[in-house]
């Protein structure tokens, strides 16, 4: 009788599965996908069973046994299997680490544990009378928390998020009988659906046309055009056809406004909401009611896109032109492209939604791949922003700020309406600089500056997290008028603060929202009118809908206009689109107002006309011409170690191993663009081609030379795709 053999995917670095005797486990065909405890080495670990088999290369009597196999929960489905397999092969990357990290963090150990159920706190007829007319106006806090209550059901994390006491506040209006615990939202009469604009109509019926078979579609809308409305209208569709539906949001932040929406949309439908600043069991929960198919909506990042969704029948891709979805530590691979692919594979239709599609997506669209349905005015009748732009070369900065981005401001604030200033750098000033002998902070870890963060009286590096005190004096020549140039959020929200003493300001950056439930807090400030001037990074520039913000002003965006990355410009077209996209959104006009210092640049053509198209073609043209992507198909092999010299050499090393496949183009190791990067010098060799499957064939035949060569001093990895240079 022959032995059985199981083969486990571990989460190890090694492109290969393990072979395990599997009788005592009584382990068939029907257990692949769970998950197993075997022994590895001189540990215990957990590992996916992924296929059977009869034989092993390896003899019987040295092959260990499978300790225990969890039957608790049925095994992954075989399309999530079939996605880890894809993934493998595609970016060459360790299966066993793709399947393990898609899995919830708990399920990565054997022994874990389900939290309670978690109640939702319900108002009671009697709170809907008494709340919130019996609270003082001054209790803003105590209001907040009412207003979100009257919008429906809410968990207890979420309403402490809103304010500092809610557990007392909450447990007095308990015991007042306004409050009930509920397991999940009550019944609630049908939401209110706004009316569709004709090509809101258009969009949703080429959509609808094709749910239960495969298609791709580009929504491309204007900002504030009601594309989230069409996603609304085509879930509600989907789940009258008794299908769940899977939406991806780029970043956490996105994930509070668009989870009330839909919840306000689907009262009575199950919700998982899906990230990675969720708690360990929090998390399990959400996956397992997904997993069962009792969650009909799934909302998450974009390790949402590996969720187990056994009626599967649309995917949406919010943003998603976004950088974020691109994962770049880890397994390397791009969500959105992973969307695409499992919606083949399940024979489903897939919506990427963007106002400033990526230039892959739309080249894609004009090339057919994609159907392009186009959303071109707003959805409310509001016109889209006047933009403008502030000449620095001419205009005196106070700063970072013109004269007539302050005297913008100041009208807008005497009006009563809010205001949003935009610099996608953090901390308080980019360098600290002696003006003697020009030295400048560096990262000992890095090849890069440190950040200086005034208030807290620390430099700090924004790529390693290395930090330090601020020196005294000048540790060059000793001279003691050190000084921060340029502007963080942190000075621009100071000298706000000095300009416009009567103002409610609030930063929003990632220095400012580390605590769990500050920036759900912090968008119910805006959206409540507490805060009328706000201060702002990426976090703030997409997604989110602010009806009294009529006035933008973007700070310091000149240094994405001589990148060395080739997607540069693209992606601060899309930043400014995208954040010029909050103003005037409801029925109040918006205006933008850009400070640069190199006005005729052409991408500010493009920008002040709202014309994404012909930015698009311009692009697109040169990137043709320097068979840049996606004319050509790219990969690249990473290698840091201690020497510069060591990761270069491995790579030179390694190029020799590239096997001759026609048309694809191997480039010579050089110098990553930052060199040093938490302590590893970093180098890189690129590889090119005009067809994927010649790359695709050169790196299976290469990658498993790249593991059979000795690697002792240098860490390496491949990307297939990237996202960034």
């Amino acid at each position: 009788m022959p032995h059985k053999i199981a083969r486990i995917a571990l989460d190890v670095p090694l492109p290969k599965l393990f072979d395990y005797l599997a009788v005592e486990a009584d382990l068939g065909p029907a257990d692949i996908g769970r998950r197993v405890k075997v022994p590895f080495g001189r540990r215990l670990a957990v590992g996916l069973l992924l296929e059977m088999a009869d034989t092993s290369d390896c003899p019987p009597q040295k092959l260990r046994r499978v300790i225990e196999t969890d039957r608790t929960r049925p095994p992954l489905p075989a399309d999530v299997l079939a996605l880890f397999r894809f993934c493998a092969n595609y970016y060459h990357y360790p299966i066993g680490q793709i399947a393990l990290a898609a899995l919830p963090t708990a399920l990565r150990r054997w022994q874990f544990q389900l939290p309670p159920p978690r109640f939702r706190h319900a108002l009671t007829p009697a709170g809907r009378r008494m709340l919130p007319d019996s609270l003082p106006v001054r209790a803003v806090a105590r209001r907040r928390l009412a207003a979100r209550l009257a919008a429906g059901p809410a968990d207890s994390a979420e309403l402490g998020a809103l304010c500092s006491n809610a557990a007392t506040v909450l447990r007095q209006w308990h015991e007042k009988g306004w409050l009930e615990s509920v397991h999940r939202d009550k019944a609630a009469p049908p939401p209110v659906r706004p009316q569709l604009l004709p090509e809101q109509q258009s969009a949703c019926a080429c959509i609808t046309a094709r749910l239960g078979g495969f298609a791709s579609f580009l929504l491309f809308g204007i900002t504030g055009s009601g594309k989230t409305e069409v996603y609304l209208r085509l879930v509600d569709e989907a789940l009258a056809r008794g299908h769940q539906a899977l939406i991806l949001v780029p970043e956490i932040g996105l994930t509070p406004q668009f989870t009330q929406r839909v919840a306000a949309r689907f009262p009575d439908t199950l919700i998982s909401v899906l990230h990675s600043g969720l708690a360990e069991g929090e998390r399990l929960q959400r996956w397992q009611l997904a997993a069962e198919g009792k969650a009909h909506i799934v909302l998450g990042t974009r390790l949402a896109v590996f969720t187990p969704l056994p009626e599967l029948g649309l995917i949406i891709v919010d943003e998603e032109h976004d950088a974020s979805f691109s994962q770049q530590e880890g397994l390397l691979y791009s969500a959105r492209d992973l969307a695409v692919f499992r919606a083949r594979q399940r024979n489903v239709p897939v919506v990427l939604g963007s106002a400033t599609p990526s230039l892959e997506s739309w080249h894609n669209a004009e090339a057919g791949r994609y159907a392009l349905l186009t959303l071109p005015a707003r959805a409310t009748g509001a016109q889209l922003p006047e933009l403008g732009l502030i000449d620095t070369r001419i205009e005196k900065l106070d700063e970072g700020l013109s004269r007539p981005a302050l005297k913008a401001i100041g009208d807008t604030l005497s009006r009563g309406e809010q205001a949003l200033v935009f610099i996608n750098r953090r901390g308080y000033a980019p360098v600290l600089h002696c003006s003697a002998c020009a030295w400048v902070a560096p990262c000992p870890r890095c090849s890069s500056r440190l950040t200086l963060h005034l208030r807290e009286q620390r430099l700090r590096c924004h790529h390693c997290g290395h930090e330090e005190r601020i020196p005294a004096h000048c540790p060059a020549c000793g001279n003691p008028d050190i000084r921060a140039l340029g502007q963080g959020t942190q000075r621009v929200e100071d000298a706000l603060a000095r300009h416009f003493p009567d103002a409610n300001i609030v930063r929003a950056d990632r220095d400012a929202t580390r605590r769990k439930g500050s920036w759900e807090a912090m968008q119910a400030q805006i959206h409540a009118g507490e805060a009328n001037l706000i201060i702002g990074t990426q976090l703030i520039a997409k997604g989110h809908d602010f009806p009294n913000l009529t006035l933008v002003v973007a700070l310091d965006a000149d240094g994405a206009l001589f990148s060395l990355d080739f997607r540069a410009e693209e992606r601060l077209f899309a930043q400014l689109m995208q954040v010029a996209g909050r103003a005037g959104r409801a029925d109040k006009p918006g205006r933008v107002l850009i400070q640069t210092g190199f006005p005729q640049h052409p991408l500010f053509a493009h920008l002040l006309a709202h014309d994404f198209a012909a930015f698009a073609k311009e692009q697109l043209e040169s990137r043709k011409k320097g068979e840049l992507p996606p004319f050509s198909r790219q990969a690249v092999l990473r290698a840091e170690a201690a020497k510069l010299d060591d990761a270069l050499a491995w790579l030179q090393s390694a190029r020799a191993l590239v096997p001759a496949v026609p048309g694809v183009e191997i480039f010579e190791p050089v110098a990553a663009p930052m060199q040093k990067k938490a302590g590893f010098e970093r180098a890189q060799l690129w590889l090119q081609s005009p067809a994927r499957a010649d790359l695709q064939q050169l790196l299976r035949e290469w990658v498993p030379r790249l593991h059979a060569q000795s690697a002792r001093k240098v860490r390496w990895h491949l990307d297939v795709d990237p996202a960034e240079n």
